[in-house]
């Protein structure tokens, strides 16, 4: 009996400590292309981020300047896991699906493949330094993907 009336409060503090281990992205970041990798000709591009997060969804706002053009998009991400539409840095249109896996952010894009009905899957992944003034983003097409882009941002 005491087991049946103690269960409901220890699920709701197990919740409440899952979501509070969930890592605060929100805050104002500025790329740092010297600890980037893979970035071919976007190492010359300037990009801030400026992220604000609660605790079921997360949007992202980037600006950046690339070869002297200015680009700016939105993107919102469901932290519960269900699709949200999108654009891609290049306008496509897109799905998202976000997983908190530990402290990192996952998040599945799916975009229209270049053959018609195909479908193209990319994974990025997010995730704080233990100090919480880096935030790194990984960029893959696959888990074995052997050259992830790496783009890494620093807090402002």
């Amino acid at each position: 009996m005491r087991f049946r009336t103690l269960l409901p409060f220890a699920c709701l503090a197990l919740l409440a400590t899952a979501w509070a281990a969930a890592p605060n992205f929100a805050g104002t970041w500025v790329l740092n292309p010297g600890k980037c990798r893979n970035l071919g000709m976007m190492a010359g591009m300037a990009d801030t981020l400026t992220i604000e997060q609660t605790p079921s969804a997360l949007v992202l706002r980037d600006a950046a300047v690339f070869n002297g053009s200015k680009m700016a998009s939105t993107t919102r991400f469901d932290l519960n896991g269900k699709d949200v539409p999108n654009r891609t840095p290049t306008g496509d249109p897109a799905q998202t699906a976000s997983r908190w896996k530990g402290a990192e952010l996952d998040t599945v894009w799916t975009i229209a493949g270049s053959i018609q009905g195909s479908t193209h899957r990319r994974l990025e992944r997010r995730y704080l330094s233990a100090d919480g003034r880096t935030l790194t983003e990984v960029s893959q097409t696959s888990a074995s993907d052997p050259k992830p882009i790496v783009m890494v941002f620093d807090r402002r």
